[in-house]
């Protein structure tokens, strides 16, 4: 079994003496050294689970060239962290969507300025257990029959029979057993990424509420859905793409047909968007905390370095073609 991805889930506190000692442990900071070299203070992120283990892994790389500056990083959830970001209580949120206008409304009131700087790609994954040989694709009318706001009370994924009949689902009918359902809560950029790409449309449609179905575990520690979903033959969810691909040994990705028949999440599916879930994660940077932390800017020059950007890779989420990267850096180039 493959080791599951670090749970840098509550709170990360990157400390000098810890930097100090990764940095004595071995591996080149050349490059990292180059950016912020000397720099003092601190960096508070917080935001997106999802994105949280890219950041952690920029945190670490480039407090270890900078030993006196500590790194916060801590992944309560898309939603949460714009909280705190449009508070003030931030320097960095990191996100798996875009800023809703209600929280761009709330930074606004508060004077907070930003720049959005989209980093990588990932897909949403649809799990089930190894030992669900019943189900290997669902297209969005049998995602919705199974989670959406009309199948509150099934228990069995066969109770969605007569749901996905009637939206046209294509793989109804659905085995006859137990339904055990974790994913992402509301919290989470992830939720409302797959509730906009999945449930919305269908539920507008048909005059529902835009939402899941409620009576799910919901959890924003990504490590529970991958141990729940792995120890029920029978269990359906959803998480990032790297939470799956770190527990591949254990989990089953369900193929989703879009309208163009079933594809597998992969990281060429989702770099070139014929898989159906894929998205752009990215970050946000305070432009009021850019003008008073001196340490901020260098950390986010650093981020988006060749070096920075490594991570993305490593921490098993898909790099963005150069051409996008070029604009990313540009943007920010233009917000400093």
């Amino acid at each position: 079994m493959r080791t599951k991805k670090r749970p840098f889930a509550a709170l990360i506190l990157v400390l000098a003496v810890v930097a100090a000692a990764c940095g004595s442990a071995g591996g080149d900071t050349t490059n990292t050294a180059a950016i912020g070299d000397g720099v003092t203070g601190s960096v508070r992120v917080s935001g997106s689970s999802t994105v949280e283990p890219i950041t952690a892994r920029v945190g670490e790389a480039f407090n270890a060239a900078n030993p006196t500056v500590g790194i916060t990083v801590e992944g309560p959830g898309t939603g949460d962290g714009f909280a705190r970001f449009c508070a003030g209580e931030t320097d960095v949120s990191d996100a798996s969507r875009p800023i809703k206008d209600a929280e761009a409304e709330t930074c606004a009131a508060a004077g907070i300025e930003y720049v959005e700087l989209e980093i990588a790609f990932d897909g949403i994954t649809v799990l089930t257990s190894p030992e669900n040989d019943a189900v290997s694709c669902l297209d969005f009318n049998d995602i919705y029959a199974l989670v959406g706001p009309e199948s509150e009370g099934f228990s069995s994924w066969s109770d969605a029979d007569d749901l996905g009949a009637e939206l046209g689902a294509s793989h109804a009918p659905y085995p006859d057993e137990a339904l055990v359902i974790t994913a992402p809560g509301e919290e989470s950029g992830t939720y409302d990424t797959f509730i906009e790409f999945v449930i919305k449309d269908i539920a507008e449609e048909r005059g529902q509420e835009v939402a899941s179905r409620a009576d799910y575990q919901a959890s924003a520690n990504d490590n529970v859905i991958i141990d729940n979903i792995s120890g029920d033959p029978a269990s359906l969810g959803w998480v990032g793409y790297a939470f799956y691909a770190e527990n591949a040994d254990v989990l089953k990705a369900i193929e989703i047909d879009g309208g163009d028949g079933c594809v597998a999440p992969s990281d060429a599916a989702i770099a070139d968007g014929s898989y159906p879930l894929a998205r752009p994660l990215f970050i946000y940077v305070s432009l009021n905390k850019l003008a008073e932390n001196s340490a901020l800017a260098p950390f986010v020059d650093y981020y988006l370095s060749d070096e920075g950007l490594s991570t993305v890779t490593e921490a098993d989420y898909v790099s963005l073609p150069d051409d996008q990267v070029a604009e990313t850096r540009t943007a920010w180039s233009d917000a400093k």
